[in-house]
């Protein structure tokens, strides 16, 4: 017991002398005293305002003073955006690239090579070929339409309009008369001259059209390799090889007529001056 008492001295001693050192550390500090303004109202307790987020704040407003007739740069952000979500329907259905992908495809399936070219590069050969050929329209469309619209010259409807008549243009030499009669009359449309067809009418037309060219063009292309199909199953036959698969034979054949005649560049030129 007398070697216990020291050391229970001790730890009393500790508590005792840490106790008040721990209650001036917990107590917050006083505030400061407000002082009254002489001839005023007393001054509110500033309080530490928070770090407001990030806000983007979209406003129908010019983007500054002295540029009341532009649009602002969120409301360009936001048309851009909309144009970006509508870009797939709109390149699929108005402009030429239904015609070009079909035709790559039936070239692709008369070969006999349903894996080359992959599907990637038929796409980004069509969408490629498509922004070539649709670039006149495009460029009449940012400057008859968007460049007006963006300087505030004319209304979103005016845009629309302007925009519409070189896509209608384009889509009305490449339509058939037949379709756009079939789809005026399934509309209930009277005799309507050709620059007040609506867009209703036109682009199904312009739909089917291009179709039908597309599969007109891939029967004139399966000709030649379903006479080499022919003549390889026809020796196959004479020969009196029943076992050997024709498609083994007439591949290469059907390749090396490909290249020789120069094929991909042979139906890229019959494509572009469909369009012409």
């Amino acid at each position: 017991m007398s070697l216990r008492r020291p050391w229970v001295y001790l730890f009393c001693g500790l508590a005792l002398f840490l106790a008040p050192l721990a209650g001036v550390a917990q107590t917050p500090p006083p505030a400061a005293p407000i002082l009254p303004v002489p001839g005023g109202a007393a001054p509110a307790p500033a309080a530490a305002k928070p770090a407001d987020p990030f806000r983007l704040s979209i406003g129908l407003e010019g983007t500054g003073q002295g540029q009341g007739g532009q649009v602002s740069v969120a409301i360009q952000i936001v048309i851009m955006m909309t144009l970006l979500s509508v870009a797939p329907s709109i390149v699929l259905m108005m402009t030429c690239f239904t015609r070009i992908v079909i035709v790559l495809g039936f070239v692709r399936t008369a070969l006999g090579t349903p894996s080359a070219p992959s599907n990637q590069i038929i796409v980004g050969l069509a969408l490629f070929l498509t922004f070539f050929l649709m670039g006149p329209v495009v460029d009449r469309v940012h400057k008859e339409a968007l460049t007006p619209y963006l300087d505030g010259k004319i209304t979103s409807v005016e845009a629309f309009d302007r925009a519409s008549v070189p896509l209608r243009e384009f889509m009305l030499k490449q339509t058939k008369p037949r379709e756009l009669e079939y789809f005026l009359e399934l509309g209930g449309f009277g005799p309507t001259a050709v620059k007040d067809l609506p867009l209703r009418v036109v682009i199904p037309a312009f739909i089917i059209s291009e179709v039908q060219t597309a599969f007109q063009m891939g029967f004139l292309l399966f000709l030649p390799f379903l006479v080499i199909d022919f003549l390889v199953a026809s020796v196959l036959m004479a020969l009196g090889m029943m076992m050997m698969p024709p498609t083994t034979v007439a591949l290469p054949l059907k390749l090396l007529l490909f290249v020789l005649v120069d094929g991909w560049q042979l139906v890229v030129k019959s494509l572009v001056q469909s369009f012409a």
